[in-house]
């Protein structure tokens, strides 16, 4: 029996080690209680305190038996979490559209739905994701009342504390307040964080992040973001602010990026620089469709083009990992398709400026599509939720 509002009441009200308990299940389940026990370094009678209130609001069950590995004896009840118990909105602010999807507690898409955007002013952009919410309730139907939380992940500084968005440069917004207008609209908790930091997050859950220490997420597209994993937690920065890689100084001053300074990684090597840097050599507007087909050709300035952006980016991720070390990189983002123009020269410039044994980090691929960040702003809600932040 689902109880929406008392299991809210009661992750809102947990203690830490509580809160704990509920993380390990949620992430880790089926996991027995002495497994809980041992991961967190707590008592079994504190594990047991911690999960009898989880079980009766039903966010967890141990109905499920499963044999004790071929070992005699009576079959462990491992705890496990009830997805659907409560529901979560995930919104993906992008310049020109809103992506949005309904997700269980363990992030399986339920419901998705798109809705242009046709201008990204503030009041506009409210609205948009105000109907973007509806339309995702409305395809939940009867399961609508358990929707316990909306996230929204945008690009640029964000303050997720105080749901201020500092500064995005893509949505051309400097202190916009965007958690208290979405607030005034939506009858649910809303946080709002970095999109890549949200995805950061859905990998650290519910991804790859799971029983690894230190990664790092990577992605090329529009912009050039980087989310960090660091011993089990990831990075928010004292400020907000970590793992910007997209504006490290490392080309030309006289390459402005969209941020507005100079000698910046996406000032080269993100999508509109690209297109800004071929369509100038053709003497034409060309789409990055038609600058990818040309470097597949092997039309020099396109060829070029994308050759100098994996430099710059390789650098970047080699001065990521000297600082923190990861044991993996992924790179994502919607570029990722075209990934074999970059790749090359991505790699050799990360093998000349890796330090040592930093050269060792693995560099994967793993394709994002845009319902796959907003699944990670969908995870942010539930980690702030589920973590009593």
């Amino acid at each position: 029996m689902h109880q929406p509002g008392a299991a809210v009441a009661l992750l809102k009200g947990a203690s830490a080690a509580a809160a704990d308990v509920f993380r390990a299940i949620l992430t880790r389940g089926p996991i027995s209680r002495i497994d809980i026990a041992r991961l967190l370094g707590l008592s079994q009678a504190a594990v047991t305190k911690a999960v009898g209130p989880l079980l009766d609001v039903g966010l967890v069950s141990d109905e499920l038996e499963l044999p004790r590995d071929g070992q005699p004896g009576r079959p462990a009840n491992p705890l496990m979490v009830v997805a659907d118990a409560l529901l979560s909105i995930g919104i993906k602010v992008n310049a020109d559209e809103i992506v949005g999807v309904a997700t269980d507690l363990r992030t399986t898409v339920l419901a998705a739905n798109r809705r242009a955007l046709k201008t990204t002013t503030p009041q506009a952009t409210v609205d948009a994701i105000a109907a973007t919410v509806a339309d995702l309730a409305d395809a939940l139907g009867d399961r609508a009342d358990r929707l316990c939380a909306v996230g929204v992940s945008v690009s640029g500084d964000v303050d997720a504390h105080s749901g201020v968005v500092r500064e995005s440069a893509i949505m051309g917004w400097t202190d916009v307040p965007l958690g208290a207008l979405l607030a005034g609209r939506l009858d649910r908790e809303v946080l709002v964080e970095n999109d890549v930091r949200a995805l950061t997050i859905g990998e650290h859950w519910f991804g790859v992040g799971v029983g690894t220490d230190l990664f790092a997420i990577v992605t090329i597209g529009r912009g050039i973001g980087s989310g960090l994993h660091v011993n089990g937690e990831v990075v928010e920065g004292a400020y907000g602010v970590a793992g910007e890689i997209g504006h490290l100084p490392l080309t030309s001053p006289d390459r402005i990026c969209p941020c507005g300074r100079r000698g910046c990684v996406e000032a080269v090597a993100g999508t509109p620089a690209i297109v800004a840097e071929v369509s100038r050599a053709h003497g034409r507007d060309l789409s990055i469709g038609e600058i990818v087909e040309l470097a597949h050709e092997g039309d020099p300035a396109a060829v070029q083009t994308f050759e100098h952006a994996a430099t710059v980016i390789g650098t970047a991720i080699a001065t990521l990992v000297n600082l923190t070390g990861p044991e993996l990189v992924i790179i994502g983002g919607e570029a990722v398709s075209n990934f074999d123009l970059f790749e090359p020269h991505l790699r050799a410039s990360f093998a000349e400026h890796a330090f040592g044994a930093a050269g060792r980090c693995q560099i994967v691929t793993r394709p994002h599509t845009f319902e796959d960040w907003a699944r990670g702003a969908s995870a942010a809600a539930i980690r702030h939720l589920a973590e009593n932040r």
